[in-house]
C-alpha cells in the first residue's frame, strides 16, 4: 500500500504533539508519564483489585470501565509499547504497522494442509489499543442470529437483544442516535469519506442480481451492498486506547504498564486452584503483581494470548501441557480449541479506468495524497481496509448471508505489497460462519516462545463448496451492466481456472487471513468450553476471560466491534460480582 513520504509522516506528527491531542498528550506529558512508568516499575507493584492482561480491543474498555468509580486499584499490562507511533493514527497506516515487530506479534500459522501446505502471517496488535491500533477500521457487529445462537447454546444474557444496549453504550454514531446505535459512548463511528466510481457500480452491480442495497450493516438487517462505516474520528483512527484508555490514564487508581511480557497466573501452592495474582517481565527482568482480597485476573490477551497465558499456568488440555512438560493444575479440554477465522479469496480485477495503484506508484500523485490528509483530513490517507461491503447468500434457501465480499479501488499480489502496475481493483470473499475448527497450542514452557497456530481451513465439505461459491459470485458481479463497463480482465485467479476443483485448489494457493480470529477459550457449558456466561474460568477461582477467544462462535463478519461488546458487557458482571 502507499509508501507515503517520511518527511509528511514526520510533519503529521509534529503537528499532534504540538496540539497535544493527537496522539495522547504533549510530549512533556508524555515525558511525565514515562518518569511515572519507571518509577513505577523500580517499586513493588503491590495489590490490585483487578489485573487485566492486555491492553488490546477488550482490555483497554475493561480499564476504563472498572477504574471509573474510583473505587478499584486497576492495574492494566501491555506486552507493547505507547501507541506513539505516527501511523497508528493514520487510517491507512495498517499497512506500516502490521508486520513490524513493534506494534505486531507478526505470529506464522503453522503449515495448513488446508492452504496446500501453506504457512501464512497471522498480524495482531502489540501495542496499546491491541489489534483495534492496526486493524482495518471497519466496523460491523454480526448478524441478530450469531448473538441468538449463543443463547441457544446455554448462554444466559448473550441474545441480540441483550447485547444490543453495549454495543449502542461503546457507539459514538456519527449519524446520531436511533433504534440501533448511540452516540454519547468512546468508540467514535464515521462515514467512509473516501469513494470512487467504480465503488457505486460495485453497488449497483449487486442490485442487478438481487442483492438490496444496505446503508446502514448494523441496524435492521445486515443483508445488502453498501459502503462500510469506520471507526475513525475527525480523519483518525478511534482505537481502543484512543477513545477508552487515553483520556483516563491520569486517574489515581489506574496503572499502565507497557513492555510487560504476561508469563504466567500465580497461585499459593502446586494444587491450588484460585489465583492470588500474575508474574510478567520487563525487558525480561520478573514482576508480579498480587490480589487484593476478592481481587480477580482478567485474561484480555486475546485469541492467540489467553489460551496461550492459561497453558502456560498448567490450564488446558492434559496432552498439550504433557508435551511441553508443563504440570497439569487443572484440565480443561477446550483451551486452544475451537479456533475459528474467516479465510478470505482476493480477486484482481484490471480496469480501465484509474484506482489508488496509478495514484501511489506515482510520486508526484502520492505527494498530492499526503496534502489533502494534511489540509482536509480526506483522501486515500483517511480510507479503511475496504471501502464497500456486500453480505450475500450462496444458496437460495439460507435465512441469513453466509458470506461477505469487501471491495477495494487497488490491487496488489498481496495485501501491503507494492501495487500492480494496471489499475486494478479486488473483490475479496470470506465464508462467515465456517465449520473447520483450528486449535492453539504452546510447545514450549519458555513464555517467550510462540504457540503453534493450527486454523484446519478448509477442512470441511461445507467449507470448500462456499469458498467455491463466493468465487463465482464475484465473477457474476463483474459480468453485470453495471460493472462490466469497468473491467478489462480477471488478473487473479484467472479465467482460466474455471471448474469447481481448480478454484478450490486456487483458493488453497492464494487465501489469506482476513485478520478475525476467534472462539479458543469459549464460553459455554460443554466439555470443550473455557468460560461459563459471565466469562469466569471453569473451575479456576477469581479467573475471567474477555476477549474475542470467548465467542462460542464466530461472529459474521468483522470481529473489532464485538470484542468492545463483550467487554462493556463484562466490565457490568465484573463490577457486579465485586458488590
Amino acid at each position: 500500500m502507499p509508501t507515503f513520504p517520511a518527511r509528511l509522516v514526520r510533519h503529521i506528527h509534529s503537528f499532534g504533539r504540538k496540539s497535544g491531542n493527537w496522539f495522547g498528550g504533549t510530549e512533556a506529558h508524555q515525558r511525565a508519564r514515562a518518569v511515572e512508568g519507571l518509577r513505577a516499575l523500580s517499586q513493588s507493584l503491590g495489590q490490585f483489585d483487578f489485573i487485566i492482561a492486555g491492553a488490546g480491543s477488550a482490555g483497554c474498555v475493561l480499564a476504563n470501565r472498572l477504574s471509573a468509580s474510583g473505587k478499584y486499584r486497576v492495574l492494566l499490562l501491555e506486552a507493547g509499547g505507547r501507541d506513539i507511533n505516527p501511523w497508528i493514527h493514520v487510517p491507512v497506516g495498517y499497512f506500516k504497522t502490521m508486520h513490524n515487530p513493534k506494534t505486531d506479534w507478526c505470529f506464522k500459522t503453522e503449515p495448513d494442509p488446508g492452504l496446500n501446505g501453506r504457512s501464512i502471517d497471522w498480524p495482531r496488535g502489540k501495542t496499546l489499543g491491541g489489534s483495534s491500533s492496526i486493524n482495518g477500521l471497519l466496523y460491523i457487529r454480526g448478524q441478530r442470529e450469531d448473538y441468538d445462537q449463543w443463547r441457544q447454546m446455554g448462554n444466559a444474557g448473550w441474545s441480540y437483544d441483550d447485547v444490543l444496549p453495549y454495543f449502542k453504550r461503546a457507539e459514538k454514531q456519527e449519524r446520531g442516535p436511533d433504534a440501533y446505535h448511540g452516540d454519547d459512548g468512546p468508540l467514535s463511528v464515521s462515514d467512509a469519506v473516501f469513494h470512487r466510481d467504480v465503488c457505486g457500480a460495485l453497488i449497483d452491480a449487486a442490485e442487478e442480481i438481487g442483492i438490496p442495497r444496505n446503508d446502514d450493516f448494523n441496524g435492521a438487517t445486515q443483508e445488502g451492498a453498501g459502503y462500510f462505516q469506520l471507526t475513525t474520528r475527525r480523519g483518525r483512527r478511534c482505537s481502543t486506547a484512543t477513545g477508552y484508555l487515553n483520556p483516563v490514564r491520569n486517574r489515581p487508581n489506574l496503572e499502565v504498564v507497557t513492555h510487560a511480557h504476561v508469563e504466567r497466573l500465580l497461585f499459593e501452592g502446586e494444587q491450588a486452584r484460585e489465583v492470588t495474582g500474575i508474574a510478567f517481565s520487563t525487558k525480561r527482568q520478573p514482576r508480579q503483581a498480587t490480589l487484593s482480597p476478592g481481587g480477580e485476573v482478567i485474561l484480555s490477551a486475546g485469541t492467540i494470548g489467553s489460551p496461550h497465558l492459561l497453558q502456560l499456568s498448567g490450564i488446558g488440555p492434559g496432552d498439550v501441557l504433557g508435551a511441553a512438560g508443563i504440570p497439569v493444575r487443572h484440565a480443561l479440554e477446550g483451551v486452544g480449541g475451537n479456533l475459528q477465522d474467516h479465510l478470505q479469496i482476493r480477486m484482481v480485477y484490471e480496469v480501465n479506468v484509474p484506482t489508488l495503484n496509478n495514484e501511489v506508484n506515482n510520486i508526484f500523485r502520492r505527494m498530492l495524497i499526503g496534502a489533502q490528509y494534511v489540509f482536509a483530513g480526506k483522501g486515500a490517507m483517511a480510507m479503511g481496509a475496504s471501502q464497500v461491503c456486500i453480505f450475500a447468500r450462496t444458496r437460495a434457501e439460507l435465512n441469513a448471508p453466509d458470506i461477505q465480499f469487501h471491495f477495494q479501488p487497488l490491487s496488489a499480489d498481496k495485501p501491503g505489497l507494492k501495487m500492480h502496475p494496471f489499475p486494478g481493483v479486488t473483490i475479496s470473499g470470506c465464508q462467515l460462519r465456517p465449520e473447520s475448527r483450528g486449535n492453539i497450542a504452546l510447545g514450549s514452557p519458555n513464555p517467550h516462545d510462540y504457540p503453534a497456530i493450527r486454523p484446519n481451513y478448509l477442512s470441511t465439505p461445507l467449507d470448500q463448496q462456499t469458498v467455491v461459491a463466493s468465487m463465482r459470485l464475484s465473477r457474476r458481479l463483474t459480468q453485470t451492466r453495471a460493472l462490466s463497463a469497468y473491467i478489462v480482465e480477471e488478473k487473479m485467479p484467472g479465467p482460466e481456472t474455471a471448474t469447481d476443483e481448480e478454484l478450490l485448489d486456487m483458493a488453497r494457493n492464494i487465501s489469506q487471513t482476513i485478520y478475525h480470529p476467534t472462539s479458543t477459550c469459549k464460553m459455554g457449558s460443554d466439555k470443550m468450553a473455557v468460560v461459563d456466561q459471565r466469562l469466569k474460568v471453569r473451575g479456576v477461582g477469581r479467573l475471567r476471560v474477555v476477549d474475542a477467544s470467548i465467542m462460542p462462535v464466530i461472529t459474521s463478519g468483522n470481529t473489532n466491534a464485538p470484542t468492545i461488546m463483550i467487554a462493556e458487557k463484562a466490565s457490568d458482571m465484573i463490577l457486579e460480582d465485586a458488590g
